[in-house]
């Protein structure tokens, strides 16, 4: 760290209007570099209360447009000059957080650009055709979408195939990340995890949670259309075992209606009660294929083993037999067989918060400036 002390680092990040697994990432940056600003094209200040202690948080000529804080889906096309038209000559080391478009910054020769790739655009490459058979919420009023947007995927595949050659250096968040950043764009990348930290939380409440009965099943997680909440609910209907859902999303009225009683959905909650439901929790469940799912680490660094779709991120964090349990298809039948399964065995609590030690901040923190 030392030998890098003096140099002006800028963090630039996609869009900063929401809380999540990235934000955290950015938090853990900051306090690697308290000094560096940060650049995105959108902030939202009210939803992104997390942003105010960077020193500075510089938006893009996008943060005038109306509605572009709240949907950005809408400006897609002019993300790319959102992102070129930063100036980053006065800084040494320019580190992008993204997975969309703030890879394409520019930089010069003496300058030093490191990229944390959450995931390569996931509507251009891995997840295209299933964004475009079912679109968010506020696309699902145009017809033909698909159709009408085949002009502008095709530019922007072709910018961000350009973008992801302007890195010095690519950094992946999981093993399959990294698989994607050499099937799309063609470049080799290292692996850093991103930083979980709950140990004051495991300080204060951890032999709460060793001795209290575990009664249900727990989902923490966005209610978005990929994340497939859908799965789980359609799986634990056919159960009738008890399932509690933390989070909110444009699924939410959707999947309470598909719901039978004996699935909760709670919305957001805070961090002492999501700490009550993880300390009731049998298993974390997740359905869906993550880029690395920090919150199947959370939940094992509470003493919460893990029932996953044997996909993506899981396979870098979930160790089968010991901290969880995988299944095989994004169906409900497979789910349901992996529950029944999961009754059968025992998981040590131990064994779950040494997993979890794996991908503290502490680690995170080596890693990267090791890698710098």
């Amino acid at each position: 760290m030392k030998a890098y002390s003096k140099k002006k680092v800028a963090i630039v990040y996609d869009r900063v209007n929401k809380w999540g697994g990235a934000e955290r990432v950015l938090l853990a940056l900051h306090e690697i570099f308290p000094n560096a600003p940060l650049y995105t094209s959108v902030y939202d200040k009210k939803n992104a209360k997390w942003a105010k202690v960077f020193p500075k948080v510089v938006a893009s000529f996008l943060q005038t447009f109306p509605f572009a804080k709240s949907n950005h889906e809408f400006f897609a096309s002019l993300m790319p000059l959102a992102f070129e038209s930063f100036d980053f000559s006065g800084f040494d080391i320019v580190i992008s957080v993204t997975s969309e478009a703030a890879k394409g910054i520019k930089t010069k020769h003496n300058q030093l650009h490191i990229c944390y790739c959450l995931t390569p655009t996931r509507y251009l490459w891995s997840s295209h055709d299933s964004y475009f058979k079912n679109p968010p919420p506020i696309f699902k009023f145009f017809p033909f979408f698909g159709v009408i947007s085949r002009p502008f995927v095709f530019f922007l595949r072709r910018w961000d195939l350009g973008a992801s050659k302007q890195p010095d250096v690519m950094i992946a968040i999981s093993g399959e990340v990294q698989k994607r950043i050499k099937k799309y764009y063609k470049r080799n990348s290292v692996i850093v995890y991103p930083p979980v930290e709950l140990k004051s939380l495991n300080s204060k409440f951890g032999n709460t949670i060793q001795k209290s009965k575990k009664e249900f099943y727990l989902i923490v997680s966005r209610l978005v259309g990929y994340k497939r909440v859908d799965l789980a609910i359609a799986a634990f209907n056919k159960l009738e075992i008890p399932l509690v859902v933390v989070g909110t999303g444009s699924e939410e009225k959707r999947l309470k209606k598909k719901a039978k009683r004996n699935i909760k959905l709670v919305g957001a909650v805070s961090e002492k009660a999501l700490v009550r439901y993880y300390s009731g929790a049998k298993a974390l469940i997740m359905p869906q294929e993550e880029d690395f799912g920090i919150v199947a680490v959370e939940a094992q660094s509470m003493g919460v083993p893990v029932i996953a779709y044997k996909k993506g991120g899981a396979i870098d964090t979930v160790i089968p037999g010991k901290t969880g349990i995988f299944f095989d298809e994004q169906k409900p039948e497979s789910l349901i067989k992996a529950v029944k399964r999961f009754e059968k065995n025992k998981f040590l609590v131990d064994n779950l918060r040494t997993n979890a030690k794996r991908f503290n901040k502490q680690t995170f923190r080596k890693r990267f400036l090791r890698l710098i």
